[in-house]
């Protein structure tokens, strides 16, 4: 959705995605088909950037995803 109107109103090929982001076309394929679920730091900003996005709308920093805490941790006392 997000190649279809950019930062700039324009849309984007994936082929021209790739090149504004200078990484091969065949990551943005992967990524799109969903044969690859994640990128490089570097990598990710270069693709939200070509986007015109912040690189928190296309992606979630892996070390936030794991300082989630989904639970209380319980101690031995039974105390959360």
């Amino acid at each position: 959705m997000l190649m279809q109107r950019t930062g700039t109103g324009a849309r984007l090929s994936i082929r021209e995605l790739a090149a504004a982001a200078g990484i091969p076309h065949q990551t943005i394929g992967n990524l799109l088909t969903g044969d690859q679920e994640s990128v490089a730091g570097e990598t990710a900003y270069a693709i939200a950037g070509a986007i015109g996005v912040d690189t928190l709308v296309l992606w979630i920093p892996i070390e936030r995803a794991a300082t989630l805490q989904l639970a209380p941790q319980i101690n031995e006392a039974g105390v959360a």
